[in-house]
């Protein structure tokens, strides 16, 4: 799993690449505070390797709770910029800072 973040001289926004290894799943998503934890606006492309892979302009300046959806299983991204409580979900979510 990975996340990069390339940053936009001309816009507020960052490009985020997200990135998590899942050979025998058939489908992923991001979901978070930046695309309002919608399993459709964060869909994954499956890339050959078994890597899904996207990349999402996100709003800079902000820090966002997020985690990955795998084959319907809510899934923390080991490499966050660290991670937060949430009580409705009564686990912990990754967070995104950029």
């Amino acid at each position: 799993m990975a996340i990069k973040k390339q940053f936009v001289k001309t816009k507020p926004v960052c490009k985020v690449t997200f990135s998590v290894a899942a050979k025998e799943a058939s489908q992923a998503s991001v979901v978070g505070d930046f695309n309002n934890w919608s399993l459709e606006d964060g869909v994954l492309n499956k890339l050959k390797n078994g890597t899904f892979k996207g990349v999402f302009d996100v709003n800079k300046d902000a820090a966002y709770e997020f985690k990955y959806v795998i084959d319907g299983v809510f899934v923390n991204e080991p490499e966050a910029d660290s991670f937060k409580w949430n009580e409705f979900a009564g686990n912990e979510n990754g967070v995104l800072v950029v």
